[in-house]
């Protein structure tokens, strides 16, 4: 079942300080990881995988709109479906937070397919730039 699971690196990278090995990360942490790492991911970054990523980074500027909601949720679900094998996404909410930063928390609800556990994730996406707050 851990092979299924899988072990990877932690996210960011991080080196044991005893050591010179890579912190590595198991089961639903890796899944977690995974998650992130897959939503925070632009299509054509990875130049051995063209296509993996979600396409999160083009409703930045949108506006905090159901039909943006409902889209971000169809984006999120293509790519859970296309690359994270691990798990059966069971559902995705978004919340929008601040209004002002334009922060939504989008919440995947997911079960791992091999243990048949349920877990949740909680990802931050920001419809506005960060480094610049938005003016009323």
């Amino acid at each position: 079942m851990s092979d299924f699971l899988g072990r990877g690196w932690s996210f960011p990278p991080r080196f044991d300080p005893r050591g010179k090995t890579a912190v590595m990360v198991t089961g639903v942490p890796d899944i977690d990881e995974s998650l992130r790492i897959l939503l925070s991911t632009a299509p054509g970054e990875r130049v051995m995988l063209p296509d993996y990523g979600c396409a999160l980074r083009r409703m930045v500027f949108e506006e905090a709109s159901e039909q943006t909601v409902t889209e971000i949720k169809g984006l999120i679900r293509k790519a859970v479906l296309f690359y994270e094998p691990r798990i059966t996404l069971n559902r995705i909410d978004a919340q929008r937070v601040d209004a002002l930063s334009g922060r939504l928390d989008i919440l995947l609800d997911y079960t791992v397919r091999t243990t048949n556990t349920r877990h949740n994730l909680v990802y931050p996406f920001y419809l506005h730039q960060a480094t610049h707050p938005v003016r009323a």
